[in-house]
């Protein structure tokens, strides 16, 4: 359930039957979403929206600064995004070969909101075919050679990790992954394996994960250099 905000772009709208009120948040794709109560309307978003544009713009803008765009990133190992005004009247993104180009009105600025929201959801989609092509190969390699074993492996993008193991032994690893250095990748994916024979943080995990990754710390402080949202 969504609906579209001139300004805002598409809002999405999850029904929470603990919900009291209607409250606003920002996705980790910069993107809006609204928890309602379960028997509200969809109209209760538009009019918090309405009357709460000054708000939101400044709650985007604090995420955005920290995740914005910007004419020549790289994007993952094999893209990079350009950014061009152009003469039309709505944003325009293509994507061929490996470029990434975004046409955006001349009115608007490369950090608007709804330019970003735009630009993260191509970025999502890409760094997900990047992820699906390299990271089970990755994976399976590693486990292989240092004798793991584990039970599946799903693609998540939760901003906030760049991996987790559940107790059944499924591997998440975070589609961002692609944005790291490829030693980087290999600790997160040798620190989720690990974690199949050590569910926990304690001394014998950092034990089992220096096994694999002697340099592992020195990956645990360059690692923090990067952002695990996209």
């Amino acid at each position: 359930m969504a609906i579209v905000d001139k300004e805002f772009g598409e809002i999405k709208i999850r029904k929470n039957k603990l919900a009291r009120s209607v409250k606003l948040s920002v996705g980790v794709d910069g993107s809006l979403r609204a928890s309602i109560p379960y028997y509200s309307p969809e109209f209760a978003v538009r009019r918090l929206v309405n009357g709460s544009r000054d708000e939101i713009r400044k709650m985007l803008a604090t995420h955005n600064a920290k995740n914005s765009y910007q004419d020549g990133d790289l994007i993952g190992k094999t893209h990079t995004l350009f950014l061009r005004k152009f003469s039309g009247e709505e944003i325009k993104i293509s994507n061929e070969g490996n470029q990434i180009l975004v046409q955006i009105p001349q009115e608007l600025a490369f950090e608007n909101q709804l330019v970003q929201s735009e630009v993260r959801k191509t970025v999502s989609k890409i760094l997900r075919k990047q992820a699906k092509a390299y990271l089970p190969r990755r994976i399976d390699f590693l486990a292989e050679k240092y004798g793991f074993s584990f039970e599946k492996l799903r693609f998540s993008h939760t901003g906030t990790r760049w991996g987790s193991c559940s107790s059944s032994g499924t591997i998440s690893l975070n589609i961002a992954l692609m944005n790291l250095p490829h030693h980087l990748i290999d600790y997160v994916i040798i620190h989720e394996l690990c974690h199949t024979r050590q569910m926990n943080h304690s001394s014998k995990f950092w034990q089992e994960v220096e096994k694999y990754c002697p340099d592992y710390k020195t990956c645990v402080k360059e690692i923090k250099q990067f952002s695990p949202s996209i």
